[in-house]
């Protein structure tokens, strides 16, 4: 695969033509580098032609960090799943995902080809911009994370992702998110209709190598 940097992302271009492509947002103070050494561990094979995108987030002051400035997707105002959420925030971050997508399919890659990924704040983002893009994507993939704005989805959802595919896995010692939070949001896609995966392991906030061969797993399922 070829590595290309720009100012705002780091793409991974195959070396046939891209049949598929992969959006993968990064966690809280991390950058788009952050999950490009993971890809070979994909074990993808030559006619695996896809491409990934590992987008920046934008440096911004974070609250809960008390106001330190480090790359995020929104500002996090609280981790309690009742309080309140940048709203706004969230929003743009939807906007720069379904912005990512519409440039894949101007590339020519059909919505159906197109895997959104994210880890922890990016996971959020994903999560929340997926079920609401107005085209069907092959699955999104939602790693040691949770459902942001979830009073909004049943009014929000895009029918044309009713029934994408969700994995979620999440560590069961993880001090940043809790699992619990992880089987909430679950639990209320679920409850939304939503068909969702779900794997635990015992780790903290991070990635596995049990984890890995079950990504490599879904997405040889959902880009095959």
């Amino acid at each position: 695969m070829n590595k290309i940097e720009s100012e705002d992302r780091v793409i991974l271009e195959p070396d046939a033509p891209a049949t598929a492509a992969v959006i993968w947002l990064h966690g809280l103070g991390a950058d788009g580098h952050d999950f490009v050494p993971l890809i070979p561990a994909l074990r993808l094979r030559r006619e695996q032609a896809w491409r990934f995108i590992f987008p920046h987030a934008s440096v911004m002051p974070v609250s809960l960090n008390g106001g330190y400035a480090m790359r995020s997707w929104f500002d996090i105002l609280s981790l309690d799943r009742k309080g309140k959420q940048d709203v706004a925030g969230i929003r743009r971050a939807q906007a720069r995902v379904d912005a990512l997508i519409d440039e894949q399919i101007a590339a020519g890659i059909a919505s159906e080809r197109i895997l959104l990924a994210g880890f922890s704040q990016g996971g959020a983002v994903v999560l929340h911009a997926a079920l609401r893009y107005p085209k069907p994507l092959a699955g999104v993939l939602a790693l040691s994370t949770y459902l942001p704005m979830e009073s909004t989805i049943d009014a929000e959802a895009s029918d044309a992702n009713r029934g994408i595919a969700i994995l979620m896995q999440h560590g069961q010692y993880d001090p940043v998110l809790p699992l619990e939070l992880g089987i909430w949001s679950r639990d209320r896609l679920l409850a939304s209709g939503y068909g969702v995966g779900w794997n635990e392991y015992p780790m903290q906030h991070e990635v596995s190598e049990d984890e890995i061969d079950a990504i490599a797993a879904f997405m040889r399922e959902r880009l095959a």
